[in-house]
This record gives C-alpha cells, structure tokens and sequence, in this order.
C-alpha cells in the first residue's frame, strides 16, 4: 500500500505541475515509487526505466536478466523486460509511452545518456522539463513508515560505532575496525529486520568501505581502512555516512576519537570548535527556521574561532544518500516535522581534522536525536 500511495501522490503532483509523463531513472526513485530495487544498473550497461504516466497504467522497463526480482518485488502495473541484443532492447516500449506526450518530465541529472540520447529522438526538448523537484519535494517529509526506518537505521549506525570505538586501540590495524564494524552493524540489522519487518529478502549485510582515518591521514576526509597500525595517542575518526543502509534508509554519523590520550594539545582545541559548531546547529535547528540559518550558526563558530569552514553544516537523508534540503548558504526551504537530517560540525587544519556528526528526525517543536555515541573529550579519549 506504501508504494501505491506515493505512486498516486506522484500522479496527483503531475496533475498540478501540468506533467503528461514522467521518465524515473534515478535508482533510489524507482524504489521510492515502486519498491523494486537490487537490479542491474549502468555499471553493466543496462538501465531500468519506470514509465508514470498522469492518466494511465505505470510501466517498469527492466532487463530480463531481473524479471524475477521485478515480478516479486515492483509495484506497478505492467512490466516489459528486454535481453541484450534482441529487438530494440530497451527502446522497444518508449515510442507507445511517449507519442501523445504534451510534457514530459524526466530527472536530467539522473538520466542514463543512452536513454536520453534516445529520448531525443522520440520528444522534442521544447517538450521536456525536470521532474527532480517535484520528487525531492514529496521525499522531504517523510512518512510514519520512513521515521520508523530512520530510528531503525540509528540503532544500526549505534551498533557500528560501539563496536569501532571497542576495536580502535595501541598496536591494532585499521581493517579491524572495519570487520568489527561491519559486524556489528549486520548483527543489529539483522535482529531488527526479524523483529519488526516482513521483507526476507532484505539484506541486513552492510556494503560500503569503512570510512575512518588515523595518525598521519586523519586529515583525509574519505579515507577508508587500510593495513596502517594505530598507536597510542593518535586520533581516529569513524565515519558511517556510507554504511549506514537500514532497509535503503541512509543517515549521517560520524565521531572523532583518541587512543589512550591526546598526544598534541592542540587537536583537542581544534576539535571542541568543531564540537561547539555542531551545537550551534543544533540549537538553531527548528520547525520554521531556513536551512540555510542552521548553517550560518555552524559557520560563525568556526569562523570565529579563525577557520574556514570546511562544508555544509548537513543534508537531509532518506533512501539517498543526499536529499533536500541542504544545511548551507543558498538554500531557502523551511525546516518542517518530519524531515530527517545529518547535522555536522567540524574544522580542518593543515595537520589535523575533526569532525563530529549526527542525524535527527525534526519534530513540532525541535529534534530528536536518532545516532547514539559520547562526543565530550571524556567521552571520547579511548
């Protein structure tokens, strides 16, 4: 009933933005709409198209290879699968879906460019607008189902973060962290999927390199675990924006720790202006404030402090890993209930980085935490 529900909200948004069809081929979308996800992409060469139209029955054009996973999983009304090399492949379908087409929307950014080289072909560009913010408007504020996954996916990124924190230590190598991470993360996914949800075919196995620096390379924002051996003294940084991935729900985690004590004095400084930028944010961030205001608060911490910052102070989260709003200048959109964002603070020097991150579901009269870990130098010196 999910996917059925956000299919018509799709269809009703079409009607009032005067879209005939819509073209969705960003993966996380297909999902969104119709709950089919884990099959081939354009790494292989293969693209899945779902056809909406405003008035009409939907339709899933997807390799054959995943035919199976698509019957069990796609809620939509018509499937077309296409084989390599046979027919017009993919093509086969868009000339009927698109020929009394007045206004199309597709995602520019997100469109294979064989399907949009093809498209080009059927619909003239006079014709075609961007679909993108109507979705990104409807994935903002998320459901009771999605807020359920977000604190669902917080006990998992908890999970990770413990057993990291408990593996870092004088003498121990990188990549042991990450298996215990990985672990950990697996474990707890995988006792909440049979606890609370129905879906066996949902993995709860995380996927994505471990995100964590030490020593000299604490200054590599997205370095991942390697055979490097941590020693005493040294600071670590964890970061589980990647494997964070309960159920396709994604957020923002990440922490700054030491092994024993804090060799240089002055990285503990550094890190209590990321610390305090990270509450800055947090104490502005409310129903009917802009996005924008939140980060304003993170950076004038830090800029008062003599830093630059180093990014957005966050983003909104959900079944991507980036979703709108965006914590930073520019963006206008009012903070709302039901929106779920990672919320950063962190400063950046030419020998150390420190960086300290949650994610928060917004409620009617502020946040609630949904990521679990100590950030107070007591709570973080290993």
């Amino acid at each position: 009933m999910m996917f059925e529900t956000r299919m018509n909200a799709l269809r009703a948004r079409m009607g009032e933005v005067g879209l005939d069809v819509a073209l969705i081929t960003d993966d996380d979308n297909v999902y969104y709409l119709t709950g089919y996800y884990d099959y081939l992409h354009m790494d292989f060469g293969r693209p899945t198209i779902l056809v909406v139209p405003r008035d009409g029955d939907s339709l899933l054009i997807t390799p054959s290879i995943d035919l199976n996973t698509a019957e069990a999983a796609a809620r939509v009304d018509r499937i077309a699968a296409w084989n390599d090399g046979m027919g017009a492949e993919r093509r086969a379908e868009l000339p009927d879906a698109l020929a009394r087409v007045a206004r199309l929307g597709i995602e520019p950014d997100h469109m294979p460019p064989v399907v949009r080289a093809y498209l080009e072909t059927l619909v003239s560009s006079d014709r075609v607008e961007s679909v993108t913010p109507v979705l990104a408007e409807m994935r903002m504020i998320k459901s009771d189902e999605e807020l359920m996954l977000a604190r669902h996916a917080g006990q998992v990124a908890s999970a990770m973060m413990a057993a990291g924190r408990a593996a870092i230590g004088d003498g121990v190598a990188e990549y042991e962290v990450a298996l215990a991470t990985s672990q950990a993360g697996t474990r707890k996914a995988a006792a909440l999927l049979a606890a609370h949800y129905e879906d066996a075919d949902m993995s709860p196995n995380t996927h994505f390199l471990q995100i964590m620096a030490s020593g000299d390379t604490i200054t590599k924002t997205h370095h991942r675990a390697t055979t490097r051996v941590m020693r005493r003294g040294e600071p670590v940084f964890l970061c589980f924006c990647g494997m964070t991935n309960f159920h396709r729900f994604k957020l923002g985690f990440d922490r700054t720790f030491w092994i024993g004590e804090i060799a240089d004095d002055s990285q503990a400084a550094v890190y209590e202006v990321a610390r305090e930028s990270q509450r800055a944010a947090l104490d502005a961030l409310r129903p009917g404030v802009t996005a924008e205001s939140v980060h304003a608060a993170y950076a004038e911490v830090i800029q008062s402090a003599g830093y630059d910052y180093p990014f957005r102070c966050g983003r909104a989260t959900g079944f991507s890993f980036l979703e709108a709003p965006q914590l930073v200048t520019g963006d206008t959109t009012i903070i709302a209930p039901g929106m779920v964002l990672a919320v950063d603070g962190s400063v950046s020097t030419d020998t150390f980085r420190a960086q300290v991150g949650d994610s928060v579901i917004i409620t009617e009269d502020g946040w609630e935490m949904v990521t679990d870990h100590p950030k107070d130098l007591d709570g973080i010196v290993i």
